[in-house]
């Protein structure tokens, strides 16, 4: 899309409201993501936007920043970066002040770059040897529970494998940890990393959703963590009766008009039990209907997740999740402020380039309280806006 529409949540209907719009026509460019942060440490919130512009290639991205003043954001007041990414870039606090900075591969290095908020100054981030996966899923997540956050990388050491790095957090340095992790064997397509207590352990496992054939007739979803060697499947059964469903492969054409997304787990414990559940997008090997399906945390009944003790099990006959055709993405948000989470469903409109947004209400009922935690940055003393402190 070209236009940034930023809706405000309210207690009663309608629970969003447009407030902030901020047309992109003029400047003649894609919107690709979009990602509020507060960049300058003004305790305002910005927006960062990549964005993509027909004249450049597909690989090829710019990055504006919106600065944030008085609750709104203005075309003019922007800062783009003077240089562009191969991917999107992942935004993280590389170096503790509690200012996100920007991480990614730019146009004028193979290695990657960080440019820190703040002062938006750019610098070289880690000597990796290897090539950055693309599209990437990096993660800035604490991988030996020191409580401090470490580096995930998928990089690429050639065209046909993915490998997984570790760069451990050491007093603001970062450095690799072993050797790189290979992708589980036989895989062919390989989806985005995603980390969760899967087993309710109390630390992080790191989940990928693969295709074991280029066209993913064949699709399954493996579990491993730091330290482990192995990948374990936690969910290889994706035949509901005579049907066989799989994952979307991504389509990295860059003469395609139509849009791809990644293969993505997004994860939320939908049912209150602990242990979290994922949103997955799957087709039918042998048709072309392309749904949602809700991925529920179960125990493990089979020997080959047995050291894990729990697996994924699909959700065949959720109606209402059914009903929605051509789905691309979905994922849990919780709605009604009621701490129960919501699911949202992103789904093909008339023409490939156009998109409904569909919301189905969680009818889970939990009798219990929940505490909502809002994360501030920090950086606010006594000139916070409007005296708030």
């Amino acid at each position: 899309g070209n236009e940034l529409v930023i809706f405000l949540a309210d207690q009663k209907e309608p629970y969003f409201k447009p407030r902030v719009k901020l047309p992109m026509k003029s400047l003649g460019v894609t919107i690709t993501s979009v990602v509020p942060g507060d960049y300058d440490g003004d305790s305002q919130m910005d927006v960062l936007l990549t964005t993509q512009a027909p004249s450049h290639g597909k690989d090829e991205l710019s990055v504006f920043i919106f600065w944030g003043h008085n609750q709104t954001l203005d075309l003019n007041h922007k800062t783009m970066l003077n240089k562009t990414f191969h991917d999107e870039p992942l935004v993280m606090d590389f170096n503790g002040d509690l200012i996100p900075d920007v991480f990614g591969v730019t146009s004028d290095s193979s290695k990657p770059q960080v440019l820190l908020g703040g002062n938006l100054s750019w610098h070289p981030a880690l000597e990796t040897q290897n090539k950055m996966y693309i599209p990437h899923s990096h993660a800035f997540i604490d991988l030996n529970n020191d409580f401090t956050a470490d580096l995930f990388l998928t990089t690429s050491p050639n065209s046909k494998t993915v490998q997984f790095e570790t760069w451990v957090n050491k007093d603001g340095n970062f450095s690799k940890v072993g050797r790189s992790k290979e992708m589980p064997s036989g895989a062919k397509v390989v989806g985005q990393s995603v980390f969760a207590d899967f087993d309710g352990d109390g630390q992080s496992e790191h989940l990928l959703p693969v295709c074991e054939d280029e066209t993913c007739q064949r699709s399954a979803i493996y579990l491993t963590k730091l330290g482990l060697d192995q990948w374990i499947p936690v969910l290889q059964d994706f035949r509901n009766k005579d049907t066989v469903w799989g994952f979307v492969p991504y389509q990295n054409d860059k003469s395609s008009t139509e849009i791809s997304f990644p293969i993505t787990l997004h994860i939320g414990d939908y049912n209150m039990d602990g242990y979290p559940d994922a949103l997955a997008i799957l087709k039918n090997t042998s048709g072309s209907n392309q749904q949602a399906f809700l991925l529920e945390n179960v125990p493990c009944n089979n020997v080959s997740c047995k050291s894990v003790r729990r697996m994924f099990k699909v959700f065949w006959e959720l109606s209402d999740l059914n009903q929605i055709k051509d789905a691309v993405v979905a994922t849990f948000f919780d709605i009604y402020e009621d701490g129960i989470l919501d699911i949202i469903v992103l789904s093909k409109g008339y023409s490939n380039k156009d998109f409904a947004i569909h919301t189905l209400k969680n009818n889970f009922e939990a009798d219990a309280y929940f505490v909502k935690v809002i994360v501030l940055s920090g950086l606010c003393s006594n000139d916070c806006p409007r005296k708030i402190t």
